[in-house]
């Protein structure tokens, strides 16, 4: 059975590392979101200016014809912080599940400090992606983790719901 997971959540909570280490052990392919960001909303980003839900169309547009590219599954990370911007998501592959990376504003503000040499995320803007979170949970699809604990642990935690019979 195909497998196409979100990783999700704010900036600094691990979605690459979760999503790289997911790819991994499912065999999967990995899409980073933000690979895929024009250069208009790269340089908002780094110039501390958050995206509007106007910003993100076209970005979200492309995400989901990533999702219908790779017909054998994928792992894709996106913050997908709106309910919205997760339904477009879905849209593209209704079988779509979530890993949702929980992390307080203060843990991931040390984190996106610590890579702003690296990254173009602007270190001002923690607060905007807290501002636009919509908690997944509930919705179905959607498994929480807790964004503090290993990767190891977060990967074989989402890897033993990926896989769970009764799930599927």
């Amino acid at each position: 059975m195909s497998k196409f997971i979100v990783i999700m959540g704010v900036a600094g909570c691990g979605k690459s590392s979760l999503g790289a280490a997911l790819a991994s052990a499912e065999g999967l392919p990995l899409v980073e979101g933000d690979d895929f960001h024009g250069a208009a909303n790269r340089a908002k980003m780094s110039q501390g200016i958050a995206l509007t839900d106007a910003d993100r169309e076209g970005w979200l547009d492309i995400l989901g014809q990533q999702l219908q590219a790779h017909p054998l599954g994928l792992v894709l990370t996106c913050s997908s912080l709106k309910r919205s911007y997760r339904d477009q998501l879905r849209k593209a592959r209704p079988e779509l599940r979530f890993v949702f990376l929980e992390i307080s504003r203060d843990e991931a503000q040390a984190r996106v400090v610590a890579r702003s040499a690296t990254h173009f995320f602007s270190t001002s803007l923690v607060d905007s992606q807290f501002a636009t979170l919509e908690s997944p949970v509930g919705e179905p699809g959607v498994l929480r983790v807790d964004a503090r604990h290993p990767v190891a642990q977060l990967q074989a935690q989402a890897s033993a719901w990926l896989n769970n019979e009764a799930f599927a």
